[in-house]
């Protein structure tokens, strides 16, 4: 398995456990010794393992899950750490991820997760969808 597809395989894996509302699949991808933080859209925010799952347990308990989409990850590999950004489409709109990793015990764990507003992206390209009456800066 080649570093990116191993890099992507844990953030596959944080998407569908996202989508699907599996907890448990969530508690597996987040690091356990590796300090970890997290930062929801609209919230504060959110350090340690506890406070971090915390807020998983509670966004993930909603019935059928979220309808949530990764376009377009982006590897960036270094060394023991790489971060995958990415767009999250979600039926209320687009957000922008960037999720960080790194080996523990030889497996790769989500360490921060970060999510906000951005540009829609077209599906087909995962290249943002410039809105009209806008301007693509230079």
């Amino acid at each position: 398995m080649s570093d990116e597809n191993a890099i992507l395989a844990p953030n596959v894996a944080f998407y569908h456990a996202f989508a699907s509302g599996d907890y448990d699949a969530m508690d597996a991808v987040w690091a356990r010794r590796h300090p970890v933080a997290c930062l929801h859209p609209g919230w504060g925010p959110v350090a340690g393992r506890d406070e971090v799952m915390k807020t998983w347990r509670a966004i993930l308990a909603n019935p059928g899950g979220t309808p949530v989409e990764c376009i377009a990850p982006q590897v960036f590999p270094l060394g023991e750490t790489a971060f995958v950004v990415c767009h999250e489409q979600l039926p209320q709109g687009t957000l922008i991820a960037t999720n960080l990793f790194a080996l523990e015990d030889g497996v790769w764990r989500m360490v921060h997760h970060q999510a906000g507003p951005g540009p829609a992206v077209s599906p087909a390209r995962g290249k943002p969808v410039q809105a009209p009456g806008t301007r693509t800066l230079q």
